[in-house]
């Protein structure tokens, strides 16, 4: 099937996607996916993969667009995956409050 991906035609097919994530590890999943085979990728990482390209180059819209025309589920950001971070203490934080140290915060 012919897909544009970054103003450049490719001739994508279900066969050829799967052969070419074979091996790939998945990347942490932040924002949108897609599901190929049993795994779950970043739609950015699956769209260099199989174009060549750099990430900066295309959208997630056009790599979404194109996997769900070739029969491939697309997600949605995960729950949570824009919530502001959370500060984690660094263990020495924690000790010194087990302990009763004074803050090291300032």
């Amino acid at each position: 099937m012919r897909c544009v991906i970054a103003r450049y035609p490719f001739d994508l097919t279900k066969n050829g996607v799967l052969a070419s994530m074979k091996g790939v590890t998945p990347e942490l999943v932040t924002g949108e996916s897609v599901t190929i085979g049993r795994r779950r990728y970043p739609v950015k990482q699956v769209g260099q993969v199989i174009t060549r390209q750099d990430r900066r180059d295309f959208t997630g819209g056009e790599v979404i667009r194109a996997m769900t025309r070739l029969g491939f589920t697309c997600h949605a950001r995960p729950d949570g995956a824009d919530a502001t971070p959370v500060r984690v203490p660094f263990p020495l934080h924690s000790a010194s409050a087990v302990f009763g140290a004074a803050s090291l915060d300032g």
